[in-house]
């Protein structure tokens, strides 16, 4: 099998280039017609690898895809899943080449999508071709559900697969959405964090007000938004949200030992990111922050005026996104209430 990935090497660096050109992202309107355009190279790798009943199947949002093999007579069946969808492109000015103009640098292929996920998704479907074109079969049977709104929370893959329950049975799942320990050592991820996300909204006056007419004399939204975004944590870092840690499991002591088995190299890590220091709640180790806490993180703050030059305003409105990461038996709806309160 090495020897014809090596052979086919070019080819397959040239087929990837190809999905990860298309911009399917599926948290924008604006590009409904490459997530479907995702979907469509989705399927078509399908069938060129040797899967049978491929079908794009649309949903309310955007599309899934299906393909299965089921001739390994008395073997276990495996489901691979993965999404075809990415996340937008910016900022666009952090980027050294074009995010959907795929580039190879020091051996590495630098597009947006190309580790999450359309890169692992590529190697499962290659590894079937391959397969296929060697033996003319596979040692398991095979089906595989790619959806494109990973990055959106998959609003419609639990109905889904509520409602094609005998089409998606397995005995197995394989996700590759996840990541190396390092280079050369791979990992087994058996779970990870819940999502919740949500938009803040904050608005003061009726329109935005010159500051120097209004100045100091009207609440400004900005400032309002950014004390409200400051105390959802505390000093030690610890969210402040009352109610949020209700569900969240006692770091017990085996439960950490366990956590604290996983390759960890802390300096590595902060020459990696650019930094000098770690930040989390105390008491808690990077890898127990990353793994067994919950987390409430502001993802981006808008308001006011953001071109170039001066606008001395005092802004009417402004508004951020936070998103938490959930673990043991929070409850999504309590937490978001709970924020919400």
């Amino acid at each position: 099998m090495k020897e014809q990935v090596e052979l086919h090497k070019d080819s397959f660096i040239e087929e990837l280039k190809d999905f990860l050109k298309i911009p399917s992202i599926s948290s924008l309107p604006d590009r409904k017609e490459d997530v479907n355009k995702g979907a469509d190279w989705v399927a078509e790798a399908l069938g060129k690898a040797g899967l049978e009943n491929v079908e794009v199947i649309q949903t309310k949002g955007h599309p899934i895809v299906y393909g299965d093999w089921l001739h390994a007579e008395n073997k276990p069946t495996v489901l691979i899943y993965g999404h075809y969808d990415v996340q937008p492109e910016d900022p666009l000015e952090l980027w050294e080449t074009p995010p959907f103009e795929p580039v190879v640098r020091d051996g590495k292929i630098y597009a947006r999508g190309a580790t999450d996920d359309k890169g692992q998704l590529f190697l499962h479907i290659k590894a079937m071709e391959l397969l296929m074109k060697e033996n003319g079969t596979l040692p398991v049977n095979v089906k595989f559900c790619i959806e494109g709104e990973e990055e959106v929370a998959s609003p419609n893959l639990s109905p889904f697969i509520r409602s094609q329950e005998e089409k998606l049975a397995a005995d197995a799942v394989v996700i590759s959405d996840t990541t190396f320990i390092e280079k050369g050592q791979p990992a087994i991820c058996t779970s990870l964090r819940g999502a919740l996300a949500m938009e803040v909204k904050v608005s003061t006056a009726n329109t935005d007000l010159h500051s120097g007419s209004y100045g100091g004399a009207v609440p400004n939204s900005i400032h309002a938004l950014v004390s409200l975004m400051d105390s959802l944590h505390d000093d030690t870092g610890k969210i402040a949200v009352e109610g949020f840690y209700e569900g969240v499991p006692e770091a017990t002591e085996d439960l950490r030992e366990e956590v604290a088995q996983v390759p960890f190299n802390s300096e590595k890590t902060k020459r990696e990111l650019g930094l000098e220091a770690f930040f989390g709640e105390e008491g808690f180790t990077f890898q127990e922050r990353v793994g067994i806490r919950p987390t409430l993180e502001i993802n981006g703050i808008t308001g006011g005026f953001q071109g170039e030059g001066l606008k001395t305003i005092v802004p009417n409105q402004a508004s951020a996104k936070i998103s938490c990461r959930l673990v043991g038996e929070q409850n999504p709806q309590a937490v978001y209430e709970a924020i919400q309160s």
